[in-house]
């Protein structure tokens, strides 16, 4: 249990950054969870979370003030789709300035939620209404990669409602030095998966990132039958081994 660590949960009124909430303060961890309006407040209390109001779409908005105190950042927010220019806006541009503050502002650890199947050859062609969500999704994760942040970035299969299970599969991948990722296969189909399960897996992520025993590490979770805890453990021994 790590009493003093102080979490920045950005879009904390999204489904698993509030499940993930819950999680992490009965583990003892403080989250302070950005959202978009006041009346997102209520929720967030009872989840555990200590609301803090803030348009992060805006260039007003000052991201240093948001992460003052933090040791970890949580990056759950989303447009949700829809609007292209909404879409960068939030999903790459403000991702990417979070990055920036996080760096400005000595907050070393970086969780990006992110998608299965982002990056450069994410397959989706330009007509596609989820081309702009997959290009500024791909861009941000790329930025965190190349900076200078101890990151994880967890990236689900398309997610369900349906109550989690506790077990998921993953495909983890961590860079080699020269370009590459070694890759740890437990394995991951692209099978639907709870957001209760992808919550669970952030809530174990913390810790040993926290520790300094996990960064540099993409984790891509499915629907599956392998514990959560079971997940993370092995996301740390790659991290070790690599």
């Amino acid at each position: 249990m790590l009493m003093s660590t102080r979490i920045a949960m950005i879009g904390g009124h999204g489904k698993i950054a509030l499940i993930a909430t819950r999680l992490l303060t009965e583990q003892g961890m403080q989250v302070r969870s950005i959202v978009r309006s006041a009346q997102q407040f209520d929720t967030v209390r009872e989840y555990g979370g200590e609301p803090v109001l803030a348009d992060i779409e805006s260039a007003e908005t000052d991201f240093d003030a948001l992460l003052e105190g933090a040791d970890v950042v949580i990056w759950s927010a989303g447009a949700g789709g829809g609007d292209p220019a909404r879409t960068r806006a939030v999903d790459l541009e403000a991702a990417k300035r979070m990055i920036d503050a996080a760096i400005k502002n000595s907050v070393r650890d970086f969780l990006m939620v992110s998608y299965r199947g982002a990056g450069p050859s994410h397959g989706l062609d330009p007509e596609h209404p989820m081309w702009q969500y997959a290009e500024a999704k791909s861009q941000a994760d790329a930025a965190l990669r190349s900076s200078s942040l101890d990151w994880v970035i967890v990236a689900p299969a398309a997610l369900t409602l349906e109550t989690g299970r506790g077990t998921i599969s993953a495909d983890i991948t961590v860079p080699d030095g020269h370009g590459d990722d070694a890759a740890v296969d437990l394995p991951a189909d692209g099978t639907p998966v709870a957001r209760e399960d992808v919550a669970a897996l952030i809530a174990q992520l913390i810790e040993p990132m926290v520790q300094g025993r996990l960064h540099h590490v993409t984790v891509s979770a499915s629907g599956g039958d392998t514990a959560v805890a079971d997940v993370a453990a092995a996301a740390v021994q790659a991290v070790r081994d690599s």
